[in-house]
């Protein structure tokens, strides 16, 4: 069993997408909206990860 859930693996890579996509976009509206959207899946997949892990929430 791997320690971090495919689920999770899988939000952090659309994450890191997200992002890269960001960086390269044309205008500042898409790159605000593409950044806020990697930063929350970054989020939600840090949240999941600890709850897989048994971490508590601090």
């Amino acid at each position: 069993m791997t320690s971090e859930p495919d689920r999770v693996r899988r939000m952090r890579a659309k994450a890191e997408e997200l992002q890269e996509r960001a960086e390269h976009a044309g205008d500042s509206a898409e790159h605000r909206r593409l950044s806020e959207k990697a930063r929350r899946l970054r989020e939600q997949s840090e949240k999941e990860s600890g709850q897989s892990t048994g971490c508590p929430d601090l």
